[in-house]
């Protein structure tokens, strides 16, 4: 076994309070705040009944299996009753503002992951509030009272830990995990639970033997390393309860994307091609607004049958205009004409983004 302190920059860091806050099912939920019709229905945001892709769905919804990411007509089949409803998605931004604002109330700290989620750290926090837990419950309270809505948040003394937290309580609860409580709440885990592990590597895991956190704090860090790469250094941390990521204001978005399921299958190039370019002018959109370039283009193509394919080009500088996007784009898809079978969906993102590259001993603190 590896000493735990081995290649930490610190093995003593200063001890954070780390708030993880996530709105429970938002999309859903807004749009059940505004329609008292919605209220108590399982409700699925996404596209049609037909052809579209559930985005959010409700607590009741989810009783019966539905799932963000899911068919809807896979979703209509488990829950026959579900009432689809189209996204606002600029309600849901200007809701997201509203709870940003919230955060800012209690620090300045804020490292958002999507529009209903971030993680706040509120280790020196602007009201002098002692204990995380209370921060938490503050913001929760004026949550509620600013939006009508819930959320849920997890306290922590790292990222991990508040991340499962937020998740143990669900929906309109919280969590505490002190440094006491970290390592057994993380050998006690499946490693399918851990925030950052996907089915494949969750199945890889099992594979090995690795099928709880103790499972995998039994490893050394060279097997860890072996089996998954830069990221067995990451399992091998975690599996013991450290993290030592900072909570980063400001953070920028790694890639920004945008896809559209069609009304009827496609199988023309130009008709595609023409179906790209909103898409396109979505992701630039979002660039010209943040003030950020990307140097990777990929092209993401579902087809009738549900396979999805993605294709990638990478540039040395990054992408400078529209036109320079769409000519990527544009040729991704050139490359895989004559398709194979019939496309229902497509999809363009960039990644590898960059800011305004457009122009060229632990402290025992109680939580």
């Amino acid at each position: 076994m590896t000493d735990e302190a081995d290649d930490q920059a610190d093995p003593f860091p200063r001890q954070r309070k780390i708030i993880h806050v996530d709105m429970d099912a938002f999309y859903a939920s807004v749009e059940q705040r505004d329609n008292p019709d919605l209220r108590g229905k399982p409700v699925a945001v996404g596209g049609s009944q037909e052809r579209g892709v559930v985005a959010a769905a409700s607590y009741e919804a989810r009783k019966f299996g539905v799932r963000s990411a899911m068919p809807s007509i896979t979703a209509k089949r488990q829950c026959p009753d579900l009432i689809f409803v189209k996204p606002r998605f600029e309600v849901y931004k200007a809701v997201s503002q509203q709870i940003r604002e919230i955060f800012a109330e209690h620090t300045s700290i804020i490292e958002p992951l999507s529009l209903d989620e971030a993680y706040l750290d509120v280790t020196e926090n602007l009201q002098n509030i002692p204990l995380a837990r209370d921060v938490a419950l503050a913001i929760r309270t004026k949550i509620k009272e600013v939006t009508g809505l819930n959320a849920s948040a997890g306290i922590s003394y790292n990222k991990f830990l508040a991340k499962l937290a937020s998740d143990h309580r669900k929906p309109n609860g919280q969590y505490v995990i002190t440094p006491e409580m970290g390592p057994a709440f993380v050998e006690a885990l499946t490693v399918g639970k851990f925030h950052g592990i996907g089915p494949a590597t969750s199945a890889k895991m099992n594979s090995l033997g690795l099928r709880t956190g103790l499972d995998v704090r039994n490893q050394t860090r060279e097997f860890m390393q072996a089996h998954f790469g830069k990221a067995g250094a990451y399992y091998y941390w975690i599996s013991r309860a450290i993290d030592d990521r900072e909570v980063r204001a400001n953070r920028i978005r790694k890639s920004v994307g945008a896809e559209n399921t069609f009304s009827s299958d496609l199988t023309e190039f130009d008709a595609m091609a023409a179906e790209l370019q909103p898409l396109i002018d979505k992701v630039w959109g979002h660039c010209e607004d943040k003030g950020s370039r990307g140097r990777t283009v990929t092209l993401k193509v579902k087809f009738n049958d549900f396979e999805i394919i993605t294709r990638s080009r990478s540039v040395p500088l990054p992408v400078s205009c529209r036109d320079d996007l769409g000519i990527i784009a544009i040729g991704l898809l050139k490359s895989e004409m004559p398709v194979q079978k019939p496309v229902r969906l497509l999809g363009i993102s960039l990644s590898s983004l960059q800011a305004g590259a457009g122009g060229q001993p632990q402290l025992q603190l109680p939580i």
